[in-house]
């Protein structure tokens, strides 16, 4: 399983220029190749890499630096394609689409460049790095981490690390190959349905992140229409910043979440079944107020969050239907619309059964789980 850990450098004045420079530098030189292959139409890696290595060694790139650029060109028109074909961009002839697909991709000054150990060597002993730059090696710059990230590059970074700027400071994020643990056999599941008013229910009763968070969201929603409103430049500028602080409070959020669940799965001996949600935003049907608060926040993110905090501590994760979960009864299993009379409330018109909906919803949840890994382990009729 692969990692990434966020190590912040700490490089002196003159490190800081070379360090600048170099990035300016990747950046031009990837949007002159990113121009090459979209008048050319070539867009392999090795293809792209024999068109235009000898330029970008003409701008000042040396040899592994310049293959990486290419290599990163090559891997964006492979990240365009993919999004043009699952439709993310929209559908044939849609203004989204035709403002990607008729430009060449662009290269922000501070884009993410890719170092490999040829052109970046760790001193993870003295916690200093030292990379290639246009001005020759930085020689040693000090990084700063924590003791559990420092522990997990000394034992499994593996392959390339990026260099990245990020609101004037310095960061490399680095890979770490982690072994795979053999996923356990789980006796049961834990059901985790997510809602909007809480963010998540677990299925022995457990609410996380209700009224406290949903405070937080409401108010920076408000902020955020306040700001669209006035669309001065400093509004503007300002709405890029607290966009990169609601981006943080919910991934730290969805972190906290995270752990959580898989912690009670994995103290319990469970697996944990979740909802598959691939185009909630396209079925669900809602309120105004209710549709702005679902896509204000990054409920696939929290899926990923516990399914690869789940794949390390090695408990099963699997993804149910989840059509009907909210108004099936946990209990009798009697389907129907009137079983829901509001939000939070579940009443079984057949069996009497009564609980807090998002509750119920979960261990319905659960009872797929339950369902679904019983199918995945089955052996094959072959």
């Amino acid at each position: 399983m692969k990692i990434v850990v966020q190590v912040r450098l700490f490089p002196d004045a003159a490190q800081h220029a070379a360090l600048r420079a170099t990035l300016d530098l990747c950046n031009e030189a990837a949007n002159v190749a990113s121009t090459q292959a979209y008048q050319r139409r070539v867009f392999a890696k090795q293809s792209l890499q024999r068109l235009t290595y000898g330029q970008l060694e003409d701008m000042g790139l040396s040899a592994q630096p310049a293959i990486h650029v290419a290599r990163k060109v090559s891997g964006a028109y492979a990240t365009l394609t993919a999004n043009i074909q699952a439709g993310n961009l929209g559908k044939p002839g849609s203004k989204r689409r035709q403002a990607a697909e008729g430009r060449p991709i662009r290269f922000r000054r501070d884009a993410a460049q890719p170092f490999d150990d040829r052109c970046l060597s760790w001193q993870l002993a003295a916690r200093t790095v030292s990379i290639w730059t246009v001005a020759g090696r930085s020689g040693p710059i000090r990084f700063g981490c924590s003791d559990q990230q420092h522990a997990l590059l000394l034992a499994h970074r593996r392959g390339e690390s990026d260099l990245v700027r990020r609101d004037g400071k310095w960061f490399l994020y680095a890979t770490c190959d982690i072994p795979d643990a053999p996923t356990k056999e789980p006796d049961g599941f834990l059901g985790v349905d997510l809602g909007i008013v809480n963010l998540a229910t677990d299925s022995d009763g457990r609410d996380y992140c209700g009224k406290a968070t949903n405070r937080v969201r409401h108010r920076n929603q408000r902020l955020r229409a306040k700001l669209q409103a006035i669309g001065t430049k400093s509004a503007k500028r300002l709405l890029k910043k607290r966009r990169r602080k609601e981006s943080r409070f919910a991934a730290d959020t969805n972190h906290r979440i995270a752990k959580s669940i898989v912690t009670e799965a994995e103290r319990t001996g469970r697996g944990i079944a979740l909802e598959d949600l691939g185009g909630i935003r396209d079925r669900v049907r809602l309120r105004r107020p209710q549709r702005v608060t679902l896509h204000s926040w990054a409920f696939h993110q929290l899926g990923q969050y516990i399914a690869y905090q789940a794949k390390r501590s090695a408990v099963a994760v699997v993804h149910v239907d989840p059509a009907y979960t909210s108004q099936g009864c946990s209990a009798c299993g009697h389907v129907a619309k009137a079983n829901r009379p509001n939000q939070s409330t579940f009443h079984c018109r057949s069996c009497g059964f009564a609980e807090h909906a998002d509750r119920n919803a979960a261990r319905n949840i659960a009872a797929r789980g339950v369902t679904g890994w019983a199918a995945v382990s089955l052996p094959n009729a072959a």
